[in-house]
């Protein structure tokens, strides 16, 4: 017997669950995506190509600081924000991420960090996509340890010297400011600074050859002596906990996002289980291709009300950095999963750009291993279980 198939949304219950606000941002940036998106981004990622034109529209859609208040953004909730992101990332992650940094890093940094006249100064522009921002925290030898950082401050005359590099910058090459953060000489407090495009001993530079992320700008960045007056300081960040609490923020818009991506996979392989015919029915039909299949909804299903539920907990403030560490770690797991599952359901086709499954998969391994390692966030997850730190 053949019954009409239920989709995923159906399968979760959203439209009992969702304002009519997150149904309007979700639908809306959804057929964005749909229109102007998904036509171009498979040609976008063969050519290593990020698609620049799409920044006017995403600003002028609110998806920009949207979960911000003031300054020009929007001021949605955290729900409704994760499903925009879902939607974004429903296309591409690189797409996605240049969402999450511009919003929850860039801007979130001068929102919480910054003094009123740099909030009045950026946050409006920022907002309609007329300045893009990137965040500089990671360094070639600072990953997972961020507080080993050897990018340094130092006092110079009524303003500030900053010296070192920064690695795996999404947004680098084309950031109009970037947030940049450096220790006080050898053993003082970790202060952040925003450092505007063409400053004296300031560039970014390619970082080439990349698999992964390639619909996606990703670079280094190099300050050499460079000098910046006292208001380019973020008055309000002291300290390491000021970076990671950007992060913290970060994360939960990746890990809402995968969901979209895990999503996409999921529907190009059921589509393709109908479609694609051997021994004279679809493949579909079959016990082990169901199997799969139930398996990706199954997973879904639960990444989605997950996420609901700590969405409406950041809404509260209720949110905790250990929530957004099993966030971030189960979802990105169960995304990168379902990519592989739907890759290999569809065979040889799978490894081919027109199916796209094989693009989400290899953007998957980084999603996997940004805003926090897998194994960082699973000895997050130990030492809140046992009380015993790892690491």
């Amino acid at each position: 017997m053949t019954a009409h198939p239920f989709d995923i949304d159906h399968l979760i219950g959203w439209n009992d669950l969702l304002t009519e606000e997150e149904k309007t941002v979700r639908d809306t940036v959804g057929r964005f995506i749909d229109q102007k998106a998904m036509p171009r981004i498979g040609h976008d990622f063969e050519a290593g190509r990020f698609p620049k034109e799409l920044i006017p529209e995403l600003g002028q859609m609110g998806v920009l600081g949207a979960n911000l208040q003031g300054y020009g953004c929007p001021g949605i909730s955290n729900v409704a924000y994760g499903l925009a992101c879902q939607e974004v990332e429903r296309c591409d992650s690189g797409l996605r991420s240049f969402v999450s940094v511009q919003t929850s890093l860039a801007m979130y940094a001068i929102h919480a960090y910054g003094s009123e006249e740099q909030k009045q100064r950026w946050l409006p522009q920022m907002a309609q996509g007329k300045v893009i921002g990137c965040f500089g925290l990671t360094e070639p030898e600072a990953g997972s340890n961020p507080a080993g950082m050897t990018t340094r401050c130092k006092k110079d005359g009524d303003g500030w010297s900053v010296t070192g590099t920064k690695m795996w910058i999404t947004n680098a090459q084309i950031a109009d400011v970037s947030i940049v953060w450096a220790r006080e000489g050898d053993g003082g407090s970790v202060l952040g600074f925003i450092v505007e495009k063409g400053t004296p001993g300031f560039a970014a530079h390619d970082i080439p050859h990349k698999m992964s992320m390639r619909a996606s700008f990703t670079g280094s960045l190099s300050l050499d002596d460079v000098k910046l007056p006292e208001s380019s300081r973020l008055p309000k960040a002291k300290g390491i906990k000021s970076p990671l609490g950007c992060l913290d923020n970060a994360r939960f818009g990746v890990a809402f996002g995968v969901i979209g991506a895990a999503r996409d996979c999921f529907e190009r392989a059921r589509q393709y289980s109908l479609d694609r015919q051997q021994f004279g029915v679809p493949i579909g039909s079959k016990q082990l291709v169901q199997m799969r299949l139930a398996d990706m909804a199954d997973e879904i299903v639960k990444a989605s009300l997950l996420s609901l539920q700590y969405g409406r907990l950041k809404d509260a403030g209720k949110l905790e950095p250990v929530q957004v560490s099993l966030m971030k770690r189960n979802n990105c797991r169960i995304a990168l999963d379902i990519a592989r599952k739907a890759r290999g359901l569809m065979g040889a086709n799978g490894i081919t750009v027109d199916y796209g499954v094989i693009r989400h998969m290899l953007n998957l391994e980084s999603t996997f291993t940004y805003e926090g390692t897998d194994e960082v966030h699973t000895l997050v997850l130990g030492r809140a279980v046992t009380g015993q730190a790892a690491f």
